[in-house]
C-alpha cells in the first residue's frame, strides 16, 4: 500500500517518507512550501493510474504551491466522460486516506465543474487556483482557462454573495489584527482574505495585490508553517501557549513581538480588502454623475465632501495652507457619516497635514470628541487613519500601545483595539453623565499605562492627564481625566471584594471619588470597559453589585451620611429552624447558632455546582443567618428540591451530607501558581480582612472557611472575585488585629486548605 507520513518536527532537515523513497520536507518559507508541493506532486503522479481523457488537478494550497506542513489535499479528478471513472477515483483516493492525509476531493467533467462554479462562488474561487498535476494536460488547461474567463465576466455579479459569506466568516472568527488568539486562516485579515483579494485582482476590478499585501501574505504563511511544526498537527489558531515556540521558529524576539507582526500583516490584508470591496461597489453600481466625466460631490463637513461613496477633501482645503486639525476633522466626518476616507485623501493628509500644536486648537479637540463618540463609525474610521500613520501624529503614545497583547485571559482584544472599543462602548452611556466628553476621553485613555512597569492605573493617571492637557483641556478637567484613569477599577474591585453593608467600605469609596459627577463617570466607564473587554468581564450579579455600591456611595455624597446596612430578611428571623429560602441568585439559610455554619452552607452549594459570589453571616436573637449570592458553575442550574433538602440536612448536622462535602473537597484541589494571603488592617468597621489570591477550584470556599473555622477565626462575610482562572477571596474575620503568631497560624491553615 502506498504510504505518506507528514513531517512531525520543526527542523528544516526533517522529512516524511513518500512511498519509501521521496521525502516531504519540513521547514518554513517559500522554498519549503514549494519543496513540499514538488514532493506531493511527484508522489501523486506515481499514484495516478495513467488513462486517456483523465487529469488530476490540484486546487487550494497544493494548487497554489503553498503547502503547509500539515495541510489538506484539495484535488479534482477531471475526466472527459470515460467509463469506470468511479473505480479509478477509488484507486487514487484510498491510498491518500491510508497515508493519513486529509482530502477534499471531487470527480467531474469540465462542464460539471463549471456548472458548480456558476452556483457556488467558493467553488468558482477555488478553480482560479487549478493547477495540473497528472494525466491529460489539455483537460486541465480547458478548465483553468474557461473558469478564469467565466470569473472575469461574472465577478461583479458574484462579489456581493462572496461579501456576504465573508462577513459571516468575520462575524464567527473576529479580526486577526486585534485578537489575542486569532485564526490565521479564517479571521478577518487572514489567509482566506488573501484568496479573495487574488480573485478580485484576477477579475481586473482593482490592483488588490500590491507589494505590501504580497509581503504580509508571505509572513502569514510562514507563521502558519511554524505553528504547524510547533504543534505537530494541522492547526490555524495561534493560541497563547504556542506563541513563544512559534516566535522562536520564526526568529522573533518573543510571543508578543510575533503577535504584533501578525497584527500588522492582518491589518495590511484587511485594509486592502476594504479598498477592493469599495472599488467593486463603484464599478457595479455606476454612481450618478453630475455631468459626463464629472463625479457628483456633496459637502458633508467643513473642507470635506463625498465623492463616489468616499470622503475626499474639498478643493479649497487642498489649495490653501492645511489646517493642523484637518486630518482629525476628516476622521470625525468619516465616523459620523459612516463613509470611508478615500485612499488618495489619506495619503495626502499623511504627506501634507502639519503637526498639531500643543495645546490643540479647539477645532481639533472638538473633532476628537466627535470621532470618539461616533458609535459604530468610530472603529473603521480610526483604523483607516492608523493605517496611514495619522494616529501617531495625534498621539505619540499610540506607537507603544499598537497591537500590544493583554495577557489577562478575560481580554479578547489587543490594547489599542480595546481602548478604541471602550470609547465606542462609552458612547452608549453619554446620556447618563453630565460631561459626556470627559467620559469618552477617559474611556479612551483608561488603560494608557499598560505595558509599562507598575500598576497600570497608577502609572497611567499622569500620562492620561498629560494627554488631556496637550489636547487642550483646562487643568481641572485634565486632572479629572487622571482621576478617572487612577480609579477606573475602584468600583468593580470594591463591589466584588468588599462588604457593601460595612459603612467603612462605603465611606472609603466616597472619600476617594469625591463627588457625584465623578461617581457617574466612573460607573459609566466601568460598564464600557467591561463590554470592551469580553463576555467574561461582566455578568448580571456583577452589575447589580456595582449598582448597589454606586447607590450607597451616591447617598453618602449627597447627604454626608453613610446609609445603614439593610435589615435581615424577616422570614429568616421568625419561624421554626432551619429556614431555607432559594431565590433567583440568592440562597438564605437560618439555623441554630453554631460554629462552621458558613462552611457547611458553602460546601453544600458547591456540591450542587453553585459558585458563591458573596456570603454574609450574622447572629440575630440566638439564630445564625447565612445569605449567599450564587451563580451556576458551568451554567448548570441545580435541582431546587434536592438543594433545599441537602441544605436542611447539612445545617442540621446530617453526617452523610458532611461526608459527601469532604470527599468532594479533597478531590478538587486548585492548581497553578502558589496561593498568597494578604491582610488588610483598616478595611472594615468591626473586622480584619484576610484576602486569599489563588487558582479557582470547585469547593474552594468550603475548604477555606473550614480551615478558618478550625483555626478559631469567625467569618462574618466573604466576597469572591473570579479573574479568569484565578480568584481573589476576601474574608471578614470578627475581632481585632491578630498577633503575629495568630496571623501566621491562620495563614498557614488557609494555604494548606488551598
Amino acid at each position: 500500500m502506498t504510504s505518506l507520513t507528514t513531517a512531525t518536527g520543526p527542523s528544516e532537515g526533517q522529512a516524511a517518507v513518500v512511498n519509501g523513497v521521496v521525502g516531504v520536507p519540513g521547514g518554513i518559507g517559500v522554498a519549503a512550501r514549494s519543496a513540499r508541493a514538488d514532493a506531493l506532486d511527484a508522489w501523486l503522479c506515481r499514484a495516478f493510474p495513467e488513462r486517456d481523457g483523465v487529469a488530476l488537478v490540484a486546487v487550494g494550497g497544493l494548487g497554489r504551491r503553498q503547502c503547509a506542513p500539515y495541510g489538506d489535499l484539495d484535488l479534482v479528478l477531471l475526466h472527459a466522460g470515460v467509463p469506470g471513472i468511479d473505480e479509478l477515483a477509488a484507486s487514487l483516493w484510498y491510498p491518500i486516506w491510508d497515508a493519513g492525509l486529509r482530502l477534499d476531493h471531487s470527480v467531474r467533467t469540465v462542464a460539471e465543474a463549471l456548472s458548480v462554479a456558476q452556483d457556488d462562488v467558493k467553488v468558482a474561487l477555488g478553480l482560479l487556483d487549478a493547477r495540473h498535476v497528472a494525466g491529460d494536460p489539455a483537460l486541465t488547461d480547458q478548465l483553468s482557462r474557461t473558469a478564469t474567463d467565466h470569473w472575469r465576466r461574472t465577478a461583479i455579479r458574484q462579489l456581493p454573495g462572496l461579501r456576504e459569506i465573508t462577513a459571516a466568516r468575520w462575524e464567527a472568527h473576529g479580526e486577526l489584527a486585534f485578537l489575542l488568539e486569532g485564526d490565521l486562516k479564517e479571521a478577518a485579515g487572514g489567509l482566506r482574505d488573501v484568496g479573495i483579494l487574488r480573485a478580485i485582482a484576477t477579475a481586473g476590478v482593482t490592483d488588490a495585490l500590491r507589494p505590501a499585501v504580497h509581503a504580509a501574505h508571505r509572513r502569514l504563511l510562514d507563521t502558519r508553517d511554524a505553528l504547524h511544526q510547533q504543534v505537530g498537527r494541522r492547526v490555524d489558531r495561534l493560541v497563547a501557549q504556542e506563541r513563544d515556540g512559534v516566535a522562536r521558529l520564526l526568529g522573533a524576539e518573543d510571543g508578543d513581538a510575533l503577535l504584533r507582526l501578525v497584527a500588522g500583516d492582518a491589518r495590511t490584508v484587511s485594509h486592502a480588502l476594504d479598498d477592493a470591496w469599495r472599488a467593486a461597489d463603484r464599478l457595479r453600481s455606476g454612481r450618478h454623475r453630475a455631468a459626463p466625466g464629472r463625479p457628483l460631490r456633496r459637502p458633508v463637513a467643513r473642507d470635506v465632501v463625498e465623492q463616489d461613496g468616499e470622503l475626499v477633501l474639498a478643493r479649497t482645503a487642498i489649495g490653501a495652507r492645511p489646517d493642523p486639525s484637518l486630518s482629525l476633522r476628516v476622521a470625525a466626518a468619516a465616523a459620523a457619516t459612516r463613509l470611508p476616507i478615500a485612499r488618495a485623501t489619506c495619503e495626502w493628509l499623511a504627506a501634507y497635514c502639519p503637526p498639531l500644536p500643543a495645546p490643540w486648537p479647539p477645532a481639533a479637540r472638538a473633532a476628537l470628541i466627535t470621532l470618539l463618540g461616533a458609535g459604530s463609525g468610530l472603529v473603521p474610521a480610526w483604523e483607516t487613519c492608523d493605517r496611514y500613520g495619522l494616529i501617531d501624529r495625534w498621539l505619540p503614545e499610540w506607537t507603544r500601545m499598537r497591537s500590544l497583547p493583554q495577557h489577562n485571559p478575560v481580554h479578547r482584544f489587543t490594547l489599542d483595539r480595546h481602548l478604541v472599543q471602550t470609547a465606542y462602548e462609552a458612547s452608549r452611556h453619554t446620556r447618563d453623565v453630565e460631561r459626556p466628553d470627559l467620559l469618552l476621553l477617559g474611556a479612551f485613555l483608561h488603560d494608557i499605562g499598560k505595558g509599562l512597569p507598575g500598576d497600570h492605573s497608577t502609572v497611567g493617571a499622569p500620562l492620561a492627564e498629560a494627554v488631556a492637557a496637550r489636547i487642550g483641556l483646562p487643568p481641572a478637567e485634565a486632572a479629572l481625566i487622571g482621576t478617572l484613569v487612577r480609579l477606573h477599577l475602584l468600583l468593580p474591585d470594591v463591589a466584588t471584594r468588599r462588604d457593601l453593608s460595612d459603612p467603612k467600605t462605603i465611606a472609603g469609596v466616597a472619600e476617594r471619588v469625591g463627588d457625584t459627577g465623578t461617581l457617574e463617570l466612573l460607573h459609566a466607564l466601568v460598564r464600557a470597559d467591561a463590554a470592551a473587554t469580553g463576555p467574561a468581564a461582566w455578568s448580571g450579579w456583577k452589575g447589580r453589585l456595582i449598582a448597589e455600591l454606586v447607590s450607597r456611595v451616591r447617598t453618602t455624597l449627597d447627604t454626608g451620611v453613610v446609609p445603614a446596612p439593610p435589615a435581615p430578611d424577616p422570614a429568616l428571623v421568625a419561624g421554626p429552624l432551619p429556614v431555607v429560602h432559594l431565590g433567583e441568585d440568592r440562597v438564605s439559610v437560618a439555623a441554630a447558632d453554631r460554629r462552621g455554619l458558613l462552611a457547611t452552607v458553602a460546601g453544600c452549594l458547591a456540591l450542587h455546582r453553585l459558585e458563591v459570589i458573596s456570603a454574609d453571616a450574622a447572629t440575630v436573637d440566638g439564630r445564625a443567618l447565612v445569605e449567599c449570592r450564587v451563580q451556576p458553575r458551568y451554567g448548570l442550574a441545580p435541582e431546587p428540591i434536592a438543594l433545599s433538602a441537602d441544605l436542611r440536612r447539612a445545617v442540621g448536622g446530617d453526617v452523610s451530607v458532611i461526608q459527601r462535602l469532604r470527599g468532594r473537597a479533597l478531590a478538587a484541589r486548585s492548581q497553578g501558581a502558589a496561593p498568597r494571603v494578604v491582610w488588610h488592617r483598616e478595611a472594615a468597621t468591626d473586622a480584619v480582612l484576610l484576602e486569599l489570591r489563588a487558582a479557582d477550584a470547585a469547593g474552594l470556599l468550603y475548604r477555606v472557611t473550614c480551615a478558618l473555622d478550625d483555626a478559631g477565626a469567625q467569618v462574618r462575610a466573604a466576597r469572591i472575585s473570579t479573574l479568569g482562572g484565578d480568584v481573589v477571596d476576601a474574608f471578614y474575620l470578627v475581632g481585632g488585629w491578630p498577633s503575629d503568631e495568630e496571623r501566621a497560624r491562620i495563614e498557614a491553615a488557609v494555604l494548606a486548605a488551598v
